[in-house]
C-alpha cells in the first residue's frame, strides 16, 4: 500500500479555496497544468511510500500514540506559491508551529520521506511538467497564479485529527482513501 499521513481540512474551507482559485483556471497556461481534485486536498506531514500490510498495527499503534500527545490547533489555507515551474500551492496560517511539530513527531514515530527535510505545510493545486510548466522561453504560468493568491486568506478551522491515507494510483489522477484517524489531544 502506498501511504502518508495528513491532516485534511473541512469541506468549507476546501471550498473557501475553490472558490479563490476558480480565476486561476481562466489565466494563460491553465489548460496546460494538471489541476487537483479538491475532494483529495490534504496537508501531507509525512510520506510513507509502500508499506506492506504486516506494518500496519505498529503505525496506527504510533499514529495513535503521536495524537494523543499533539494538542488540536487553529489553521487556515492562505496564500499562494509554488515549487520552482513545477508545483502551485495554497499556504497555511495560523498556528503553524503546532503543525510543523506534528509533522516532526510523526515523522519521528513512522518515519518518512527524507527527501524533504524541513517540513513546509501546503496544499497543492496544480503541477505542471517541465514541457507544459514553462512555454518557449518563458517562465511559465504558475509565479502569476501564485500572486492572485497572494491575498487569500480563509476562515480558521480546527485541526483536530491525523489520518492514515492510502493513496491509489493507476489511470487518471491519485484517489485518496482513509485507513484510519485520530483525535489529537483537546
Amino acid at each position: 500500500m502506498r501511504l502518508f499521513v495528513a491532516v485534511n481540512p473541512p469541506a468549507t474551507a476546501k471550498q473557501e479555496l475553490v472558490d479563490a482559485a476558480a480565476p486561476l483556471h481562466g489565466l494563460p497556461g491553465a489548460d496546460g497544468l494538471r489541476w487537483t481534485d479538491p475532494a483529495g486536498w490534504h496537508l501531507t506531514l509525512a510520506f510513507l511510500g509502500e508499506v506492506e500490510a504486516d506494518e500496519l498495527p505498529r503505525l496506527e499503534r504510533e499514529l495513535s500514540r503521536v495524537a494523543g500527545e499533539h494538542p488540536a490547533h487553529r489553521l487556515g489555507l492562505a496564500g499562494g506559491g509554488t515549487f520552482g515551474d513545477r508545483a502551485l500551492w495554497a499556504g497555511v496560517a495560523g498556528e503553524v508551529r503546532a503543525l510543523r511539530q506534528l509533522a516532526e513527531a510523526v515523522r519521528a514515530a513512522v518515519g518518512g520521506d527524507d527527501e524533504h527535510p524541513v517540513y513546509r505545510p501546503h496544499l497543492t493545486l496544480a503541477r505542471s511538467g517541465a514541457a507544459r510548466g514553462r512555454e518557449r522561453g518563458g517562465t511559465g504560468p504558475l509565479p502569476a497564479m501564485a500572486a492572485a493568491l497572494h491575498d487569500f486568506r480563509g476562515a480558521e478551522w480546527s485541526a483536530g485529527r491525523i489520518q492514515l491515507m492510502r493513496s491509489g494510483t493507476g489511470y487518471g489522477p491519485s484517489r485518496y482513501t482513509v485507513v484510519e484517524g485520530w483525535p489529537l489531544a483537546r
